[in-house]
């Protein structure tokens, strides 16, 4: 009896472990204040522009500092093959666009580029 109690004991201790770190992962909704600074990005791609390295994951914009990720404003003319699940297309002036967390982008062949409207 004292053997099950010791093995339920840690089981249900082992089960919060386990519990607790599947719940690290921070989905982002809306876009971060410019400015903000976190530690990591989960996939991020790494796209040049203008000699700048941009970090590009889920819809949001980067700069590395050091160790840390910035975000940042998207730079007009940058280019992604993909937009994220979830963006919009909207017509302005009979221009088709694409809006994702603020950031509007114009299909430029297999592209999608950064302008502001």
């Amino acid at each position: 009896m004292k053997r099950m109690k010791v093995f339920l004991v840690i089981t249900a201790f082992l089960g919060t472990m386990l519990s607790a770190q599947a719940q690290t992962r921070t989905v982002v909704r809306v876009y971060p204040k410019h400015g903000t600074v976190v530690r990591t990005v989960s996939n991020p791609r790494v796209i040049v522009h203008k000699r700048t390295n941009y970090y590009y994951a889920d819809g949001v914009w980067y700069k590395a500092r050091g160790k840390r990720y910035v975000v940042t404003a998207a730079p007009r003319g940058i280019k992604v093959r993909t937009l994220p699940r979830g963006s919009k297309v909207v017509y302005q002036n009979g221009r088709r666009l694409y809006r994702y967390r603020g950031v509007w982008y114009k299909k430029r062949g297999r592209h999608y580029v950064v302008v502001y409207v």
